[in-house]
């Protein structure tokens, strides 16, 4: 059963998905810390250059199935125009209500 992004629990990371989903780089940009890195199935990428080729470039989209640690770790369907749909685990740091980290990756 997928969660509503409205009602995700952690504020920063509901704004990370919203901003996935709906495409909006700039608020994308807006949630995450200053110097904010990841990781992608265990290795650190270009946050930059991952996130325009995974992410925007490719129209990517989370439906979210599950979260725990209070909403900072979520199990969703990932999917872009270049994978198509993947079932993800997502981890995230957040500090002063901005994600400093996430780490993803198959799940």
């Amino acid at each position: 059963m997928t969660i509503q992004v409205a009602k995700l629990s952690d504020p920063a990371v509901r704004a990370f998905v919203t901003a996935v989903n709906t495409h909006d780089r700039a608020a994308f940009e807006a949630v995450l810390a200053p110097g904010a890195t990841m990781s992608d199935d265990g290795a650190d990428r270009d946050l930059a250059d991952w996130t325009d080729r995974e992410i925007f470039s490719s129209r990517g989209h989370m439906e979210v199935d599950n979260e725990s640690n209070g909403g900072r770790a979520l199990i969703a369907r990932y999917s872009n125009d270049t994978w198509g749909e993947m079932k993800t685990r997502w981890s995230f740091t957040v500090d002063g209500g901005r994600i400093t980290r996430f780490e993803t990756g198959q799940a």
